[in-house]
């Protein structure tokens, strides 16, 4: 409870405490469903001059969040930050349960609620009133549930508000899970239908023209974005791509991944094998901002609760984890950086800027080696 208040007084009384600024593109992009515009003709610049924001979403999302442009924002900024603490609990809860800890001990996921409220990935998102907790939460309650079309329902749903928790479909593949894959594909496909039938230019627009294009969603090059296009191109001092460089990244965080996968038993351990899941998807994705990276949460409590909790190795990377979002050097490298459009860089900031890459590397790379021998 004194983190929760000190992160509500953080917000409403230090100066420049929280900008909302993604939570006024959902619902000021969700108000254009009434307006003369266009929903992709939307951005808010009241707050960000230098990058004004477009509403980069599914068309799907704008219809979700419509009823919010009816409220009065302040009221639901507030409410906003009330459901980010409760999914954050949720997503402790949740991989406690995953963990086969049965109810957990609640003091303990009160603790890691506490602490997770103030890591980099935790205080981005309530700045900005990012829906990523929630987003983690749902495809953590598909993996838990033992019901096809549970599962398939939460991940096509998500999907369809925003695309990156797709890649929880590689876990269900994974785990031969097939009518939940098959399911999530029918939801996903029935939220571009809707779309089309209440906003079908929208639709027809984004899914032809928006769709993999990364220059609308943001800056590539800033020190937020922690992927391998991110990494790369901060070092090279240009947008790399989807170059040779960025490729071979991708190729070598598979290879582990599918080692690590492998190396706890697949879906038999399954808060290990979607966290490995994740952390391919964050480091695939374009642009993995700092606040996508949510999914360290699990990741902490399976390498400091989990089966490998009594290895030095897993100690070391829960608590260096930890430490390093707390910290949250992304966002001290921020600070070194003109602005967010500017790529090139001095050498050792670029390869400061791999921090979260390199980290997650010597994870899955650790998980690798280290879950075969115990196995």
């Amino acid at each position: 409870m004194i983190s929760v208040l000190a992160r509500l007084a953080w917000t409403y009384l230090v100066p420049n405490g929280a900008n909302f600024v993604d939570l006024h593109v959902y619902v000021g992009g969700a108000g254009m469903l009434d307006g003369p515009g266009t929903l992709y003709d939307y951005v808010y610049a009241d707050q960000t001059p230098d990058f004004p924001l477009p509403f980069t979403y599914p068309p799907f999302a704008a219809i979700v969040f419509y009823p919010l442009h009816l409220l009065p924002f302040g009221a639901v900024a507030f409410a906003w930050q009330l459901g980010i603490f409760a999914a954050l609990y949720g997503v402790v809860r949740l991989s406690q349960r995953l963990l086969d800890l049965g109810s957990g001990n609640p003091r303990t996921a009160m603790l890691w609620t506490a602490v997770g409220i103030w890591i980099e990935p935790l205080r981005s998102t309530f700045d900005y009133g990012q829906i990523n907790v929630l987003l983690v939460l749902a495809v953590l309650y598909a993996v838990y549930s033992t019901r096809w079309w549970v599962s398939g329902l939460l991940v096509g749903l998500a999907a369809g508000v925003k695309l990156t928790p797709a890649a929880s479909g590689l876990y269900f593949l994974g785990a031969r899970r097939w009518a939940a894959v098959a399911f999530s594909a029918v939801v996903f496909l029935a939220t571009v239908g809707i779309s089309w039938l209440i906003i079908g230019d929208e639709t027809r627009f984004y899914f032809t023209k928006l769709l993999g294009d990364a220059s609308r969603v943001g800056p590539i090059g800033t020190s937020f974005n922690q992927s391998w296009r991110g990494g790369i191109s901060r070092i090279l001092g240009h947008d790399a791509g989807y170059g040779p460089l960025v490729l071979a990244g991708i190729a070598v965080t598979a290879v582990l991944a599918v080692l690590a996968w492998r190396a706890i038993g697949g879906a038999s351990d399954r808060l290990g094998a979607i966290v490995i899941v994740q952390l391919f998807g964050l480091l695939l994705s374009p642009i993995s901002w700092t606040h996508h990276w949510v999914w360290l949460i699990p990741l902490m409590i399976w390498l400091l609760h989990g089966p490998l909790r009594e290895r030095l190795g897993a100690r070391v990377l829960g608590w260096g984890w930890l430490v390093l979002t707390l910290v949250g050097v992304p966002w001290l490298l921020s600070f070194a950086q003109p602005t967010i459009w500017v790529i090139p860089r001095p050498w050792y900031l670029a390869w400061a800027g791999m921090v979260y890459i390199v980290a997650t590397l010597a994870t899955l790379a650790w998980i690798a080696a280290t879950g075969r021998r115990s196995r």
